[in-house]
Parts: structure tokens; sequence; C-alpha cells
């Protein structure tokens, strides 16, 4: 059992592996959502998608520890009021990655657009706002 559990922790500590499941599983979607145009259409799509997802998947973990952090030494020096910290990290992962995709897709030509980034905008802005709420919960568990 130990060492299902050590594989367990590797697994979840292992930056490729999300890397990689961020680009196979989005991409996976960008081309589902493109199905109805020609495959080099569809595949681009799933191409780009792919790279994003795995590429946001890298960054906004840490993205968001930052950001918390800078905002939590700021309200610490303005009374304890940290509802920016709460608030401002997800607003401003959503608005880039929102960008991001729309611009990216944008220049690819992806003709289903709005499905195609529906999926990677819920699920990493839902991560987002969740993520940031553990570090707001655990910044006040101090």
């Amino acid at each position: 059992m130990s060492e299902a559990k050590s594989f367990r922790e590797q697994m979840a500590s292992n930056t490729f592996v999300h890397v990689a499941f961020g680009f196979i599983a989005m991409g996976a979607w960008a081309v589902f959502a493109n199905r109805a145009h020609p495959l080099p259409q569809a595949l681009l799509a799933g191409f780009v998608q792919g790279t994003i997802s795995g590429t946001l998947t890298l960054f906004l973990k840490k993205g968001l520890e930052r950001m918390s952090a800078m905002f939590f030494r700021a309200s610490n020096h303005e009374g304890g009021r940290d509802v920016a910290a709460l608030l401002v990290p997800p607003l401003i992962t959503a608005t880039a990655i929102g960008t991001i995709l729309f611009t990216a897709h944008t220049l690819a030509g992806t003709p289903e657009m709005l499905a195609t980034i529906a999926v990677p905008f819920t699920v990493s802005t839902s991560y987002a706002i969740l993520y940031n709420l553990r570090l707001w919960r655990a910044a006040h568990d101090r």
C-alpha cells in the first residue's frame, strides 16, 4: 500500500504529467469541438489549445501563489483588508486566459471558437477561483 501511495504522491508532484494531461485533454476537446470542419482545421485548433493549456498548467498555480502572496502582504500593511487577495488574482487570471485563448484561436482561424474555448476557459478559471480560495483560507488559519 505504501508503494501505491508513493506512486500517487510522485504523480501529484510531477509537472510533466500535469502539462501533458492539460495538452492532451484540452487539445482533444478542441479537436472534438471542431469535428464538423476539415481535419486540418480541427487538428490545428487541437494543437493550439493543447499548447495553451499545457503552458497554462505550468504557470497558473505559481502565478496565483505569487499574486496571492503579493496581495496578502499589501493587506497586512493596510489593517487586514484582504478582500483584494480573494478576488483580484482569479480575476486577473480569468482575463489573461480569456485574452490568450481568444487571440490564439483568432490567429489560428479556429472555426468553432466559442465552443473551443468554453471548456478550457471554464476549467482554468474554476481552478483559479478554487485554488485562490484555498490560499486565502490557509492565510487566515495562520
